[in-house]
């Protein structure tokens, strides 16, 4: 419910602000509006930016794609740029929502991973609208310090985070997609399914399942982890770093689970009535650039779809850490993931099947 009335009480400001500014073009052509998600930016780039094209970013983030797509449906003038998932880059591409433009035209356009490309035409598929910006999985992590205190096993696959010896250990993504995946995954479901009763089923085991977490979050899920408020946790790829230096008191390990995970990816796009559409590109573009990248890259540790980037990593950090398949999944065997899929009309009853686990009380016998 929290989560609810804070995308309600965002949209309401929207319409303030449509409704007060009203047409805000003629004094507002020097900023671009970004909205990205949280944690997913070295700030400094936000200032380079604006030194260089001499320019005010006006940057705000979301914290799922649900909430962002809320209030882009709302106003599509809002923002000038957006950092969507693929599976909502789907959903707004086939509802007419963002713009097309020749991507080619884009002075970094050459350094993108024609690997990437290729996965993105499965959503876009004349890779028109969308320009990655980072990659993951969605896998586990856990804490084998605090596991091995416990004299319990370590997990191997998303059934096991059904072992009561977890109770109270278990962290959990309060994400829609995300939450959903664990359960059908569990099952050896797609995790794109359209199947209600497979879905009733995973609702059903998470359900099941909700005596043994302790929390359901976002954000701010690795810094319980880093705290130790927690052993075992879904966790996307790219804060496994972050958990690791910060965690120092520990030892952990990401893995991913033997059911299968998915592979996400995250992309720029410019919304259809974007009032700043050539400075939009210059955003985009500007994040292809190599040394930019790497800025990123070292602020979050998410997967990158910059060769030329790539290359900087390799020369500094060696040959190792583009082994390391928590930041750089091997591409050659996509097949062996999933990539979330625009549910069309499928996708109320995945919200209503969240909605249920959220809303199930666990009786106190339980806790």
């Amino acid at each position: 419910m929290k989560k609810e009335l804070k995308i309600f009480l965002v949209i309401l400001l929207t319409i303030f602000i449509a409704s007060s500014c009203g047409n805000r073009e003629d004094d507002q052509t020097n900023k671009l509006f970004v909205y990205n998600w949280g944690l997913y930016l070295d700030e400094n780039v936000i200032g380079k930016f604006e030194e260089k094209y001499d320019c005010k970013v006006v940057y705000d983030e979301f914290d799922t794609n649900e909430e962002m797509y809320a209030v882009v449906s709302s106003n599509g003038r809002m923002y000038d740029v957006l950092c969507p998932t693929d599976y909502m880059i789907e959903k707004m591409i086939n509802k007419g929502m963002l713009y097309e433009y020749d991507i080619r035209e884009l002075p970094n356009y050459n350094n993108i991973d024609p690997k990437i490309l290729k996965i993105i035409s499965s959503f876009d598929k004349n890779n028109s609208y969308v320009v990655p910006y980072v990659h993951s999985t969605l896998g586990m992590i856990y804490n084998k310090t605090q596991l091995d205190d416990l004299g319990v096993p370590y997990p191997k696959k998303w059934d096991d985070m059904w072992n009561e010896d977890y109770k109270g250990e278990l962290l959990m993504q309060d994400a829609m997609r995300d939450l959903m995946m664990v359960g059908l995954k569990k099952n050896n479901f797609s995790i794109n399914t359209l199947k209600q009763d497979e879905l009733d089923k995973a609702t059903e085991d998470l359900i099941a399942q909700k005596h043994l977490v302790n929390s359901y979050m976002i954000d701010d899920l690795r810094d319980k982890m880093v705290a130790g408020n927690g052993s075992i946790a879904v966790m996307y790829s790219g804060e496994v770093e972050y958990i690791k230096e910060n965690g120092s008191n520990y030892k952990y390990e990401y893995i991913l689970p033997e059911e299968g995970v998915n592979f996400t990816i995250d992309a720029w796009v410019i919304p259809k009535g974007a009032r700043h559409k050539e400075l939009a590109k210059k955003w985009i573009d500007f994040m292809l650039d190599p040394e930019i990248a790497l800025m990123n890259y070292d602020e979050m540790h998410y997967g990158i779809a910059n060769l030329k980037t790539i290359d900087l990593i390799r020369d500094r950090d060696g040959e190792e850490i583009l082994k390391d398949e928590a930041i750089f999944p091997n591409l050659d065997e996509i097949d062996k993931y999933e990539l979330y899929k625009d549910l069309g009309r499928f996708e109320e009853n995945y919200n209503e099947c969240y909605k249920k686990i959220k809303s199930y009380q666990v009786p106190k016998e339980s806790k």
